[in-house]
């Protein structure tokens, strides 16, 4: 019976995520919470925990980027990225990802993703680049960045797991870094070959010929001028406060907290600098606030905001009233077939949207069958599998900030953009690692 309630709902939550798709945009956050209600109301199960924490962040990220936006700076960016990437336009499938995996690396955080994405979108649009192809590679690198992350919360449970074993944090590394980048570049390879051109996109035709998008290929607009040029450099010093504050902890302030010190949590520290980036703009880029909820990164940010909201709180409804079942069904098969450790990381990292819940899951498994701390190291960045279902905050922000609708999320619901890079990613990151770790025996 408990598994026909599992299968029962977890159709469900399928189907009204396919429905959310179908009606577009915040629809789908919409919807998610008609699951929730019917959980409640039909299954009698509790709501799940609400990811408040990353809508938080996706508003901060998205009110500094208006602010930006307004101010010019989303122009400076792209006209100084496109210097580069104009002589060799495909080459952005290339440095997009790679450039957000080091940034989420070193600030320990895919949240970080949000603050390059509107970038890496006008740059592919202005260069006749299929923008789906650098968005949904840079997006799911940011998530495999966890693992090559030295700073991440994910990693701080690897690392708790097998430093007992005598395998410290640049073991993990040596592992994990140079099977991650070996996986984004050949994910750019395929990706390279996904989907129609530019040109060929129906919905980039219609809203070029509306006159709501700037043509592809075309001259960037004139030069954003000293607001633009001031308020980029603003959102990048932020950018990079944070990605320093995620490798050095030195940075990150001490609060007092109950009669004890405590570094601010990153999370929050994120939220606190992207806001000040957007108030430091306001201040000194001469952008009115009010006009700033105007903007299209913020009106596709707080879209963003209220899907995540409904979709996430959904799937952790279904993930929270039957963890249970199905981490312990998923372990089970583990201690059967020692390789299906790899799977079960995927699958609980899928289930649950979280790295950190898949590696205290499943390692421990590993360790009590008797697997070497590299062959599990190996294994581990399987947990981008937390993108196989479209119900990731940044996934949801990126087919709305797309407005050529190249990036999307199907009517079958797995069918979406990110499904390629995320398989391409886990595959070969694990093979490449399982590799090196055989060097190393």
């Amino acid at each position: 019976m408990a598994w026909f309630d599992i299968l029962l709902q977890g159709l469900l939550l399928l189907a009204l995520i396919a429905v959310g798709v179908h009606y577009k945009g915040m629809a789908i956050g919409l919807f998610g919470a008609v699951g929730v209600l019917i959980f409640v109301l039909a299954f009698g199960v509790a709501p799940g925990a609400v990811p408040v924490s990353a809508m938080l962040i996706i508003m901060a990220v998205v009110t500094a980027a208006g602010a930006m936006q307004l101010a010019g700076g989303i122009e400076f960016m792209v006209s100084q990225a496109q210097k580069l990437i104009r002589r060799f336009p495909n080459q952005i499938s290339y440095v997009a990802p790679l450039t957000t995996f080091a940034f989420c690396a070193g600030a320990g955080t895919g949240n970080i993703y949000y603050s390059l994405m509107p970038v890496i979108y006008e740059v592919s649009l202005a260069n006749g680049v299929r923008p789906e192809r650098p968005l949904a590679l840079s997006a799911t690198a940011g998530q495999l960045a966890i693992t090559a992350s030295p700073v991440s919360a994910a990693m701080a449970a690897m690392v708790g797991l097998l430093a007992p074993q005598g395998f410290r944090i640049t073991d993990i590394l040596a592992i994990t870094v140079p099977a991650s980048l070996a996986a984004i570049v050949i994910g750019g390879l395929l990706m390279n070959r996904v989907g129609r051109s530019l040109e060929e996109e129906p919905e980039y035709q219609r809203l070029r010929a509306a006159g709501e998008l700037q043509p592809a290929g075309a001259e960037p607009a004139a030069s954003a001028g000293v607001a633009g040029r001031r308020s980029a450099l603003i959102f990048l010093a932020g950018v990079l406060f944070i990605i320093a504050a995620g490798i050095f902890p030195a940075l990150r302030p001490e609060v007092l907290l109950k009669g004890q010190w405590v570094e601010v949590d990153l999370s929050q520290l994120i939220q606190i600098t992207m806001l000040t980036v957007a108030a430091l703009i306001v201040a000194l880029c001469k952008v009115k606030a009010g006009e700033i909820v105007k903007s299209p990164l913020f009106d596709s940010g707080m879209v963003a905001v209220v899907a995540l909201f409904g979709v996430a709180w959904m799937a952790n409804t279904f993930i929270a009233a039957h963890e249970s079942v199905i981490v312990g069904g998923l372990g089970a098969l583990a201690r059967e077939n020692p390789v299906m450790i790899a799977f079960a990381l995927f699958a609980v990292a899928a289930l649950t949207t979280s790295q950190s819940s898949a590696t205290f899951s499943i390692i421990p498994i590993g360790l009590a069958l008797g697997l070497s701390p590299a062959t599990l190291a190996a294994m581990w960045p399987a947990v981008v599998g937390v993108f196989l279902l479209p119900t990731n905050g940044s996934q949801i922000a990126t087919v709305e900030l797309d407005r050529s609708g190249s990036t999307r999320i199907g009517s079958a619901v797995i069918n979406h953009s990110f499904l390629l890079p995320t398989l391409v990613f886990a595959v070969v990151s694990v093979s490449l690692g399982l590799l090196l770790a055989q060097l190393r025996s």
